[in-house]
């Protein structure tokens, strides 16, 4: 039996923690934070633009930007209006070519303008860019099954490992959301919080969140190029999908995941 003043109490709880959750939204926290004993204050060097990998990984070139040559030019009002979250895939593969364009579109660097700064094709807080992209190959011409993680300085992808029953796996790390796992590949976006936490403190993990939907979205536009669609989700089990790609889940761990299949399109 639940008494009357224990629900009261619960309730009380419940909206003190929903108050602390709405101010994570705000920049509120920005005024209580001394920006001059910030690592990038202090003189500490910045961390890494990429996470870094072992010699001795197979690594895969990818289409350069400027050499795309079967990614069709598309109407920025036309993928505008035609974006929409899309969960039901056609059982067809996705080209190298067309791999490599949505990982630039994403996460592409435009220049690199230092040791730890790089401009790319989305906007990122302080250009800190915190966020790293796997891929979990399906069907992929030319790609082996198996979990991949974009070099965006080198644009290149990097095997991880191979993975037996990844598609289940993936499915299971998603909550049993079945579309996660019948996609040509699922992008997994993980972050590394350091790299903002270096010049932001604990203001960082609110812009994280925003970088986060910046990439995605480019994803959803990029997507109507290559007749492809994608859907974005935010609900999986932590510690599922972390495990999945070898993450530590403290210093990276797994933030976003958007499935990516050929569709079919209107008027088709």
């Amino acid at each position: 039996m639940v008494l009357i003043g224990d629900r009261e109490e619960g309730c009380a709880g419940m909206r003190k923690e929903i108050e602390l959750y709405r101010y994570f939204l705000k920049d509120s926290v920005r005024r209580t934070i001394d920006f001059s004993i910030t690592d990038q204050s202090r003189g500490t060097a910045p961390p890494p633009i990429e996470k870094p990998c072992a010699p001795d990984q197979k690594r895969i070139d990818l289409v350069p930007a400027g050499e795309l040559r079967s990614v069709p030019a598309v109407d920025l009002l036309a993928a505008i209006n035609n974006r929409k979250s899309r969960r039901s895939f056609q059982p067809l593969p996705l080209t190298l070519e067309e791999v490599s364009f949505l990982l630039w579109a994403t996460q592409g660097i435009r220049r690199q303008a230092g040791p730890g700064t790089a401009y790319r094709t989305v906007p990122s807080a302080g250009c800190r860019h915190a966020l790293e992209t796997y891929l979990c190959v399906f069907n992929v011409t030319g790609l082996e099954p198996g979990i991949y993680r974009y070099l965006p300085l080198e644009h290149q992808l990097v095997l991880e490992r191979r993975e037996e029953g990844l598609a289940g796996k993936v499915v299971t790390a998603a909550l049993g959301q079945p579309f996660a796992g019948k996609a040509a590949l699922t992008f997994i976006w993980t972050v590394m919080p350091y790299r903002m936490e270096w010049r932001y403190d604990i203001a960082a993990h609110k812009v994280i969140a925003i970088d986060a939907g910046h990439v995605c979205q480019n994803l959803y536009l990029a997507c109507e190029a290559i007749s492809a669609g994608t859907c974005a989700i935010a609900a999986y089990h932590q510690e599922l999908m972390d495990d999945l790609l070898g993450l530590d889940g403290k210093d990276e761990f797994t933030l976003y995941l958007a499935p990516v299949g050929k569709v079919q399109q209107l008027g088709d």
